[in-house]
């Protein structure tokens, strides 16, 4: 019997996500979808060359890269020291990480602020959501957009496998994922040398009437919501993302 971990759920990000395990169980996640969608979403933003962006919980910065790529400059941030220690090896002149709490404004102003791939929600204070949506409206400039990418919660609940295991590196990941108190909550408990581990990721399932309901409390206007990568309209019972854009 190895050592059980647990975790302060208060942040539970701040540890699982600073984990080399995260990063094994995730690796293999779609990245030319990702790309496809940073390629449509600042062409249909008209980011002007040159541009600035704010990558808002960057992680190890692998989306700020590409986008830099495109042309803009871009500063990755990330609650986790781990993550931009790793990205700040990608710095360029229009390429910057640093640590930051994206409840808090930047204290700089973007063409763009991009929060993308369900990294929102983790709050266990309903003020810090509210707070984050007022600091991206804080980092844009006059002209700037921002984004918002989340999952369709609807749809994720409606879809939701209850238990499976994913081997990766040898390792087998035991996932459980079920709805409770609001949350859609995924277990994943595996043993990697002969030491038991279990952690356990927490999103609050916010519909797009939650949004809306936050972004009229921050005074923040929503223009756009798209439900896919392509940018295609929304459809509550079909659509596999929730993404939107405001200012």
């Amino acid at each position: 019997m190895g050592i059980i971990m647990t975790k302060d759920t208060t942040a539970w990000f701040a540890s699982w996500f600073d984990t080399p395990f995260y990063h094994i169980l995730y690796k293999d996640r779609d990245y030319d979808e990702a790309q496809l969608f940073m390629d449509n979403l600042t062409q249909y933003l008209n980011i002007p060359e040159g541009g600035t962006i704010l990558d808002l919980a960057c992680g190890k910065g692998r989306h700020s890269v590409y986008l830099n790529s495109l042309g803009y400059d871009v500063t990755g941030a990330d609650l986790s020291e781990n993550s931009i220690a790793h990205a700040k090896q990608f710095e360029n002149d229009s390429l910057h990480f640093k640590v930051h709490d994206m409840c808090q404004p930047f204290g700089k102003r973007f063409d763009a602020v991009f929060n993308l791939f369900t990294s929102f929600g983790y709050f266990e204070q309903e003020a810090d959501n509210l707070k984050t949506i007022q600091a991206i409206q804080a980092d844009l400039n006059e002209t700037g957009f921002g984004v918002i990418d989340f999952m369709n919660s609807d749809y994720v609940i409606d879809n939701l496998v209850p238990e499976e295991t994913k081997t990766v590196d040898g390792i087998d990941f035991n996932l459980k994922r079920y709805v409770k108190d609001g949350y859609i909550i995924k277990e994943i408990a595996f043993t990697h040398e002969d030491e038991d581990y279990n952690y356990q990721e927490r999103v609050r399932a916010f519909t797009l009437a939650d949004f809306e309901a936050l972004f009229e409390k921050a005074g923040v206007y929503l223009l756009d919501v798209f439900g896919d990568y392509k940018l295609r309209k929304f459809d509550n019972k079909t659509s596999e993302r929730l993404i939107m854009i405001f200012k």
